[in-house]
């Protein structure tokens, strides 16, 4: 029988039968990605081609004006500007920050599972009031960074008051709830076979080049994990940033990236051109710019692990 004649063939009714429930199975599935995933993304495409906003001016098709207006705005620059600093410099302070508290979280001593437990707890806070307080305790003049600084005789920055000290600033505060990315690494350490290091102490290795040698490599597929979600999320980062604003500044302050635009990120911008200014076009374009960048950098990140990532599974083979 031909490879057509195969192809062609009609569905048994029992196939048929089978196919249905199927289908109805996973129908809940089906609909819901329809109405709340591929519409959604299908309107967001079209009403970036467009110059609608949320009022009664008429919505008319203007092609890839949205798109061609982006390299001319300053503001977007100096959004995008920030939030790949907040990218290429704050994902390596927390994937070091993750992987060293793994390591004391790892280490046999009594009390394991209390200290475990502390660190974690954090993870409990919103995402909200955690920025809150972190607003509190780096206040210039009553917060309790600075004055504990100034028990030792140093005089604490502004931090957010200081378009010097701003980012820096985000990037500690975003230390505090790290403890996924510890709990990545401290999966991957547990699952370190004991032997090599066994092995590695009758060669006469020094604890750092069992570190070099044994640990880094097989911790580096959690060390790529941890790095493309960090990217993702500091590029999408929004609600630190408009907690930060709003209250240092009011609602007014909230999405003006304070102070003087240095904390003006992609999100908050696009936020802002959104509903602020009503230009959902527009939005909706650097919605979409963002999209891609994000995919772009992705997939030049797993590119470019591709020499540096350990796969047990790889060296098998």
């Amino acid at each position: 029988m031909s490879t057509l004649a195969v192809s062609t063939k009609k569905f048994s009714p029992q196939q048929r039968r089978n196919l249905i429930n199927g289908l109805l199975f996973a129908s809940p599935w089906i609909i819901g990605f329809l109405i709340f995933m591929l519409y959604p993304m299908g309107s967001s495409i079209y009403y970036s081609l467009t110059n609608y906003t949320l009022g009664p001016k008429p919505v008319h098709f203007v092609g890839l004006d949205n798109y061609v207006s982006l390299f001319s705005d300053a503001q977007l620059r100096n959004a995008l500007w920030n939030t790949l600093y907040l990218t290429f410099v704050g994902n390596p302070v927390w994937l070091i920050f993750g992987f060293v508290t793994a390591l004391l979280l790892n280490l046999p001593v009594r009390g394991q599972p209390l200290y475990r437990t502390i660190y974690f707890l954090p993870m409990a806070v919103p995402l909200v009031p955690m920025s809150l307080a972190w607003v509190w305790m780096l206040n210039p003049q009553l917060g309790l960074v600075n004055n504990l600084l100034q028990l030792v005789h140093i005089q604490g920055p502004n931090w957010f008051a200081d378009p010097l000290w701003s980012k820096p600033a985000l990037i500690l505060m975003e230390c505090w709830p790290i403890a996924i990315v510890t709990v990545v690494y401290l999966a991957a350490l547990q699952g370190i076979p004991k032997e090599l290091y066994e092995a590695a102490e009758l060669d006469g290795a020094s604890g750092w080049h069992k570190m070099m040698r044994i640990t880094f490599p097989l911790v580096s597929p959690s060390t790529l994990f941890n790095l493309i979600t960090g990217m993702i999320w500091s590029l999408q980062v929004f609600t630190p940033v408009f907690i930060i604003g709003t209250a240092g500044g009011g609602t007014n302050g909230a999405s003006s990236g304070a102070p003087q635009g240095s904390l003006m990120v992609y999100g908050l911008y696009l936020y802002r051109q959104a509903f602020a200014y009503l230009k959902m076009g527009y939005a909706t374009a650097l919605a979409w710019v963002l999209f891609f960048i994000i995919l772009a950098i992705t997939l030049l990140t797993i590119w470019v692990s591709n020499r540096y990532t350990y796969y047990e599974s790889a060296e098998m083979r």
